[in-house]
């Protein structure tokens, strides 16, 4: 079989697996059919099959495998969402997305996410609270201390049940936390700055219990930005 319109004949196969996996049809661990299947089942070349599985595999939704046996073929490797964070971090390697940009998309991300959470009646803050007491530890090295503070935000955007915004802030993860480890450098005085950031964290689970989303929605605000202002980061105003 060939393909009369290649250039549309893949985003054919894309779609249907997509929604397969937004479907819950396909999952981590599950495994596509063969090419030939494929081809057949859909009506398009197994070029364009093959074309369509480069595509996922580039954004981190499937492994493929050479040969026979049960590790050879086509594995799902991960949901939607996760296949949704693989990508914006290649766009933004590819794209080195300014400080001010990243920056105001992450105000946006977890001021609308723990708002959300002081909304919910019971929200699980349990990892948050594990992540916080690990920050207590003494002799924590400040790129320790730093790599806790990224998992605790993260913690707070994915209990918030909205996974578009804890794949975009996955997505956006390693490159908040090297501008942040960058800017720490120029803190003067980094354990008064640790001791700050500790409270804060504090005050938005405080915050989020006490179903205060205007008090939540400042706190971090003022967290996020305060710890640009005193590390020399650009905001998005000095754009």
């Amino acid at each position: 079989m060939t393909d009369t319109a290649p250039a549309r004949a893949w985003r054919v196969v894309l779609e249907k697996i997509e929604d397969d996996l937004l479907a819950g049809t396909l999952g981590p661990g599950d495994r596509l059919p063969p090419e030939r299947e494929l081809a057949a089942t859909l009506g398009v070349g197994r070029s364009s099959v093959r074309e369509a599985l480069r595509v996922l595999e580039v954004m981190g939704l499937i492994r493929t495998a050479t040969g026979s046996g049960p590790t050879a073929g086509a594995i799902v490797t991960a949901t939607p969402q996760g296949g949704l964070a693989q990508l914006l971090r290649l766009q933004v390697a590819a794209q080195g997305f300014s400080i001010p940009d990243v920056y105001e998309t992450r105000l946006l991300l977890e001021e609308w996410a723990v708002a959300h959470l002081a909304g919910l009646d019971e929200p699980d803050l349990s990892d948050a609270h594990t992540t916080l007491d690990a920050m207590e530890a003494e002799g924590l090295s400040v790129e320790d201390f730093l790599a806790l503070d990224a998992q605790f935000h993260m913690r707070l955007t994915e209990v918030s049940g909205n996974l578009v915004v804890s794949a975009t802030m996955a997505g956006l993860r390693e490159t908040i936390e090297s501008y942040i480890r960058g800017g720490a450098q120029r803190i003067p005085d980094w354990a008064a700055t640790g001791a700050r950031l500790r409270h804060e964290h504090a005050e938005i689970l405080r915050a989020i219990e006490a179903g205060d989303a205007d008090t939540a929605q400042r706190v971090v605000r003022g967290h996020i930005t305060g710890y640009y202002a005193d590390a020399g980061l650009p905001s998005p105003s000095e754009a």
